[in-house]
């Protein structure tokens, strides 16, 4: 499928579910992730969900992470598109901004360098390990930005598509995308 069709679809989708559901299964891609090999790493990047488009409550994963004792990273977008990574400490304070997400308004910035794991907001994904998120760019173009080897993780409440058929060289694909009921793995092994 396109992306564009995609988009209106899982749109509409997301739309049916209710409150208790996406609580539910967010509960439930948390605790998936335990089982992948991204443990061992300092440095996690997360987005905090714009509830009113029903996107995966990551208050779990964070607090997994946190209980891990990793330095967790949210991120800040400007004007032209592009995102600033925070360091999340006790101190740092958010607001909603413009397009519902919550960001912080003051920290200490992190360089994407040094981000190992990347949590990707998604409304689909295929088989080969594509994404489609709201047609912004924003992360592939953040994650241009990462070293080769971070890992990208996809969080996503609904199962993959078997293609998307209009995938461009800038578009970087993930390395393992989670579901409530499965673990894609696209790493080559």
């Amino acid at each position: 499928m396109l992306k564009k069709d995609l988009r209106i679809k899982y749109t509409n989708l997301r739309n049916l579910l209710n409150a208790a559901s996406v609580e539910s299964q967010s509960i439930s891609i948390a605790n998936a992730l335990l089982s992948l090999p991204i443990w061992d790493k300092e440095f996690y990047h997360i987005f905090l969900p714009i509830h009113s488009k029903k996107e995966i409550d990551t208050l779990t994963i964070l607090s997994i992470l946190q209980g891990k004792d990793k330095n967790v990273i949210v991120p800040k977008v400007n004007s032209d598109f592009t995102m600033i990574s925070y360091l999340l400490t006790d101190s740092t304070r958010f607001e909603i901004s413009a397009l519902g997400v919550p960001e912080p308004i003051n920290g200490i910035k992190v360089d994407p360098k040094e981000i190992d794991v990347v949590f990707l907001p998604l409304l689909a994904f295929d088989r080969n390990g594509n994404r489609v998120g709201y047609g912004k760019g924003y992360y592939d173009r953040f994650l241009m930005d990462c070293r080769d080897d971070v890992l990208k993780i996809g969080l996503s409440i609904f199962e993959a598509e078997e293609v998307i058929s209009d995938t461009n060289k800038d578009d970087v694909r993930m390395d393992y995308c989670v579901t409530p009921d499965k673990v894609y793995s696209f790493v080559a092994s």
